[in-house]
């Protein structure tokens, strides 16, 4: 979309200032009340210390990439912006700005009114051409920024960069005639939005798959289908239609169109099982199609964004040292925070916590989401042993604010009786 209005056919009227993307030129008037809200002093008091901070016989030590990521500061300050700027206007966010309990709830109590989910995309019933449309850092369908344009409201865009580069893939491989494999989760805003992308072109088609076991599933059929022997029994054409069915394209067809595949993954997925995928299915149709011809039939490409990338790499060195179990701070619905909190329950005993509120001082008990695919969450009683020497591990997905890993570890020193404020230091552990 450009700067300007439109009518539902396309054509252009008067100008208007409908589709932002870099901000309205208020960073400093919002910094202020950002800092309030999200700054952790707990958490520069770690930084300055290598991370560690100990007292008494309690050390906690923090990952060194954890935290609000630059797509997620982006996305919180054009949404404070926007209030800023608009004070008398009614301002929607298509979904969640991010999936944080905390900073959500911040924009709730600016009078920002949350879209609910309809489809594919979100319910713009309510919304005017006078009212102003938040998109958050995952993205929006093709058929929501259709529905937008022709509504002319005005539209602040906050969709991350590497969100934006994997669109730019998918089109590609959308233009060329390969079907979109894309590790992911397919009821998430940011996995829904991309594989719209396949849309802008006839006949576009993708896939969704979950995890290694999926793209298993997919591997089977291309061998079967190309008369190889394969390990399992291929699923039958009707059994792969259900077992994908809210996961891939209108029209799609396994008979036709995982001829040609171009695998590319949800931003904030496990990055390893990204990799791995992709490296599985190119070598599944190596050996259906022959290597000489790989590169008609195949394409991949590194999509996994860099902030994912770097907060689980920290994690996996923080899991090097001797820990008695980790602390995981960010919402239940957090994509790249349940991939932290899975890397981390491989190692030591793990707590993945939405809220540092979920810890509870007065009585040592807390209330956690178990590492798993169900998605519940249960309540343990004295979870912190009070005496004796402890040592625990502490990140946070990139939506989680900086206060709120503090709050965290301020609860866990308060549980154990040690105040981290008074003569903190780093210890004497040669292991840190």
């Amino acid at each position: 979309m450009a700067d300007t209005a439109y009518t539902p056919d396309g054509s252009a009227i008067a100008p208007a200032l409908t589709y932002v993307r870099k901000g309205f030129g208020l960073k400093a008037e919002v910094q202020d009340t950002l800092a309030a809200d999200y700054t952790g002093h707990l958490v520069d008091l770690l930084r300055t210390l290598e991370y560690t901070l100990t007292a008494g016989d309690t050390t906690v030590r923090l990952a060194k990439e954890f935290g609000f990521c630059y797509g997620v500061e982006r996305a919180v300050d054009y949404a404070y912006q926007t209030r800023r700027k608009f004070p008398e206007r009614r301002i929607f966010l298509a979904g969640e700005i991010i999936h944080n309990p905390h900073v959500n709830a911040k924009l709730r109590e600016m009078g920002v009114v949350f879209l609910a989910a309809s489809g594919k995309g979100f319910d713009y019933a309510q919304v005017r051409a006078a009212d102003v449309v938040i998109l958050p850092a995952f993205g929006v369908t093709m058929q929501d920024f259709q529905t937008l344009r022709e509504l002319g409201c005005v539209v602040v865009d906050t969709t991350c960069g590497s969100v934006l580069n994997v669109w730019k893939r998918v089109e590609v491989y959308a233009r060329d005639g390969f079907t979109s494999l894309i590790h992911g989760k397919y009821y998430h805003e940011e996995t829904r939005a991309t594989a719209s992308q396949v849309e802008k072109y006839p006949g576009g088609q993708y896939l969704v798959v979950r995890d290694m076991a999926e793209a298993e599933l997919v591997m089977h059929y291309i061998a079967a289908r190309a008369g190889k022997i394969s390990d399992e029994p291929a699923l039958s054409r009707d059994a792969f239609l259900a077992r994908f069915a809210k996961g891939a394209s209108d029209g799609f067809d396994p008979d036709v169109h995982l001829d040609r595949i171009g695998v590319a993954n949800q931003t904030t997925m496990l990055a390893r099982e990204s990799l791995a995928i992709g490296a599985a299915v190119g070598a599944a149709m190596t050996r259906a199609y022959g290597e000489a011809h790989r590169s008609e039939h195949f394409r991949t490409f590194d999509t996994i964004c860099s902030a994912t990338q770097d907060r689980q790499d920290a994690v996996v060195e923080l899991l090097r040292e001797p820990l008695d179990l980790m602390v995981v701070v960010g919402g239940y619905n957090s994509s790249n925070t349940i991939s932290l909190a899975a890397l981390c329950a491989e190692q030591v005993l793990t707590y993945h916590i939405a809220d540092p509120d979920e810890i509870d001082v007065a009585t040592n008990s807390v209330r956690y989401r178990l590492i798993g695919p169900h998605h519940t969450e249960t309540t343990r009683e004295n979870w912190l042993p009070v005496v004796g020497a402890l040592r625990v591990g502490i990140t946070a997905g990139a939506s989680t604010p900086n206060n709120k890993i503090g709050d965290a570890v301020a609860r866990i020193f308060a549980i154990r009786g040690d105040d981290p404020l008074v003569n903190p230091g780093a210890g004497t552990d040669d292991t840190v």
